[in-house]
């Protein structure tokens, strides 16, 4: 090879170094651009001279797959912890939260039992409900509001979705074309794929193969393919099946139907944050909050029920409250509809914070064990053969704390679906009852005497109507005895049951007398009561029912009203303050949590980014230096072309 040969291949590999070189300064703040590298290699005809053999981009497949997963994971992360830190700042508010406003409530009725016929009293009463339960709504309001934003912000994600995966499955047919015309890698085409799968990754978690090393296939987490070679797969979103006000993910299978995909499938990125924080922290805080606004109405309506007015009546419902809500799922073969939900009040301790999902079991069920009751926070099933557990009746469906009446189960077919949310929008439903300050129920309807174990002493509507005292005995093998004024009839555990000349309460088929336990309930004139422990061996116990004479003056209803604020119930397990203490901190741990996972998480991919940054990033530093030096490495050849010249001047100058 001539002189003029190598110096030209040279120049031409200079002129390549230098301007893959002012591409990678051009490009230093370009988003997804990874640097080039001109590879110089000797000619492959022998002789001398230098060839490009490839302008080769520095990418690390590993690190950017690497990069990409937690990319995904800090999104989520970040997301999550924008959405639970707004639940934990609106509960946690001193002056804005329930506690201060419970606390209240309570307070105006010590008040109330101090003067129980003080109009101002009585106001403040009234007052401190309405204030209450407007701030129930209000906290529902709230968080309804974020599910209904999340639902947005999932149909906004979809989209985003869907358009980078078009974006992705285009990239793959150029790039193919591009290799057919030319036989190189597109850098260019490249760089903007890689970009695009990054972020994707930040929007949800995703699977990429690489197919034959070109081209990019895209999958969720379950295989379902979201980009296939240059064909695209897209997402929709979608009303529940269970629930049509909840928006999910929706899936286009082989036959062009739209499947609800589990929510449990979409993790990671901005999408995978909005669904995991809406299933760990929102529905149960929407439930918890609901729960308890249940909670304090019945209990409260039950107690103010026990009490009588000033104008001598039965105490009326204090508080209205919603009724659970239930869904029939799509596609579900049977007719069968919930035609009415209801609360259990005689089981409310059973209610949960949580919804269910029950399924036929059978076609036409008839029985409890022909259903079965999940719950969703848990996935626990119910023991559907506990009659204190589930309870089915004719049409009606007892579990939970909830009744459902179905309006014909004889049209209900196998493995037909409901979602229950037996307390997920109560709180939104939360009223005061009564304007009137004189039926406000601060004195006694009743009054209870002897030493009989009872449990739960409730009147209900129009108890007392016969204006009788009571006296009963109880002996250790469960009779009860009337002593005094013998009714003609008492419910035991809602059955009607005959009461015997001698007072004594028969058995179902009545023709002996009844033989009660622990547990039963008794009802007696309007007023129930729930048996505890049974008399010891040869002991009987006494207990006195009998009307009271309420006065102006009189505050034992007040005082028992007052009481609730240190009783279980809610749940049967937790008082309505250290309940919403215990929501409350819930909340700020799950935010602490999550906080603490963000910060390490974003520190490992701050981290990558540091990595493929060293590899795949730009630095001005060395590409000026890189500058210099194909510059010198130009000069150098262009001197190599100018001393050939030279030298065949001379040659030419000897024939002279």
């Amino acid at each position: 090879m001539s002189i003029f040969s190598t110096g030209l291949s040279g120049l031409n590999a200079a002129q390549n170094a230098l301007a893959t070189t002012s591409n990678n300064i051009s490009n230093v703040f370009t988003p997804g651009y990874n640097r080039e590298v001109a590879i110089l290699g000797q000619t492959s005809t022998g002789g001398g001279g230098v060839q490009v053999n490839d302008i080769q981009r520095q990418f690390n497949d590993y690190v950017a797959s690497q990069l990409n997963a937690a990319t995904s994971k800090s999104s989520a992360l970040a997301t999550y912890s924008n959405q639970v830190g707004q639940i934990d700042s609106l509960l946690a508010d001193r002056e804005a939260g329930l506690a201060p406003l419970m606390q209240n409530f309570f307070s105006s009725l010590e008040d109330l039992a101090s003067a129980p016929s003080d109009p101002a009293a009585r106001q403040g009463v009234l007052g401190s409900a309405d204030t209450l339960s407007a701030q129930f709504r209000s906290f529902d309001g709230y968080l309804q509001d974020m599910q209904e934003g999340i639902n947005g912000q999932i149909a906004d994600e979809v989209t985003q979705i869907n358009n980078t995966t078009e974006q992705l499955a285009g990239l793959n047919r150029e790039i193919a074309l591009a290799r057919a015309r030319s036989g190189e890698a597109p850098n260019g085409l490249l760089n903007q794929r890689d970009q695009l799968v990054n972020e994707l990754s930040e929007r949800m978690d995703v699977r990429l193969n690489i197919q034959d090393g070109k081209t990019y296939n895209v999958s969720l987490p379950n295989g379902q393919p979201l980009v296939a070679g240059t064909q695209q797969f897209k997402l929709e979103a979608m009303d529940s099946p269970a629930d049509p006000q909840r928006t999910v993910l929706g899936y286009r299978d082989s036959g062009g139907s739209l499947v609800a995909l589990d929510e449990d499938i979409v993790t990671g990125g901005t999408l995978g944050g909005l669904m995991d924080f809406r299933a760990e922290t929102l529905d149960k805080t929407q439930n918890q909050i609901g729960q308890m606004a249940v909670s304090l109405a019945v209990a409260f309506n039950q107690q103010h029920a026990n009490g009588v007015d000033l104008d001598g009546e039965q105490g009326g419902a204090f508080f209205d409250i919603g009724q659970p809500r239930s869904f029939s799922a799509e596609g579900n073969d049977g007719s069968a509809k919930v035609a009415d939900t209801a609360f259990d009040t005689a089981n409310i301790d059973q209610l949960k914070a949580t919804d269910y999902t029950v399924r036929a079991k059978t076609d036409s069920p008839s029985a409890a064990s022909d259903f079965e009751i999940v719950r969703k926070d848990t996935g626990a099933v119910l023991d559907s053969s506990d009659p204190e557990s589930v309870n089915f009746d004719g049409n009606e469906l007892s579990f939970g704390g909830v009744t459902l009446t179905f309006d014909d189960t004889a049209n209900m077919a196998q493995n037909d679906r409901f979602e229950v949310q037996p307390v997920r929008r109560a709180a939104g439903n939360l009223e005061s009852a009564i304007s009137d300050l004189d039926k406000i129920a601060a004195g006694a309807l009743f009054t209870t005497g002897g030493d009989m174990s009872v449990e739960k002493v409730q009147a209900q509507e129009g108890a007392f109507q016969d204006g009788a005292s009571y006296d009963l005995e109880l002996d250790e093998n469960g009779a009860l005895t009337f002593t005094d004024a013998i009714p003609g009839q008492v419910e035991v555990n809602g059955e009607v049951r005959n009461v015997d000349g001698s007072g004594e309460v028969q058995d179902a088929a009545g023709t002996a007398a009844a033989s009660l336990k622990a547990g039963d309930v008794v009802t007696v004139d309007g007023v129930s009561f729930t048996i505890g422990e049974l008399p010891t061996a040869g002991k009987t116990s006494s207990l006195t029912l009998e009307e009271g004479t309420a006065g102006s003056g009189d505050n034992r209803n007040a005082l028992a009203l007052q009481d609730l604020q240190d009783k279980n119930v809610v749940s049967g397990s937790a008082s309505l303050s250290g309940a919403y203490g215990a929501m409350v901190s819930d909340v700020g741990n799950r935010t602490n949590i999550v906080q603490v996972n963000l910060d390490a998480q974003q520190g490992l991919t701050d981290q990558l980014k540091a990595v493929q940054q060293s590899e795949s990033g730009v630095n001005l530093d060395e590409e000026a230096a890189n500058l210099i030096r194909y510059q010198q490495f130009y000069q150098a050849n262009a001197k190599v072309i100018d001393t050939g010249k030279t030298v065949i001047d001379t040659i030419l100058g000897l024939r002279n």
